[in-house]
């Protein structure tokens, strides 16, 4: 398998496994803001504090990332014919999907810490 091959597989596994993580993840939080909605700020917060529940909301959001990233990418790279607006589009989405990222991993911490 050529290289060019290999990365178009790997990229369609990671968006593949990751809408499967999300899908279920999102499920998993509606069913527990349906069934046991936080009564307060303070009963989210130590919600999202517990070491399960961050571990899964920093996974969700590295999925998050990684979806977005190789779809938004994908259709750069397909559509945007000239390399340098695809390269800056790119640029600009990757410090976009940045800051979100760091702004994800904020909520959690702070979550934790408080």
């Amino acid at each position: 398998m050529s290289g060019r091959r290999a990365a178009g597989l790997r990229a369609w596994v990671v968006q593949r496994l990751s809408a499967i993580y999300l899908g279920l993840f999102f499920v998993y939080l509606i069913g527990c803001f349906v069934f046991a909605p936080p009564a307060s700020h303070e009963a989210w917060r130590s919600w999202v504090a517990h070491p399960y529940i961050s571990m899964a909301l920093l996974l969700f959001f590295l999925s998050l990332l990684l979806h977005a990233w190789v779809g938004v990418r994908n259709v750069l790279i397909d559509y945007v014919k000239p390399f340098g607006l695809r390269l800056v589009l790119l640029a600009l989405t990757g410090l976009a999907l940045i800051a979100c990222g760091a702004w994800g991993l904020q909520v959690v911490i702070l979550a934790r810490i408080a």
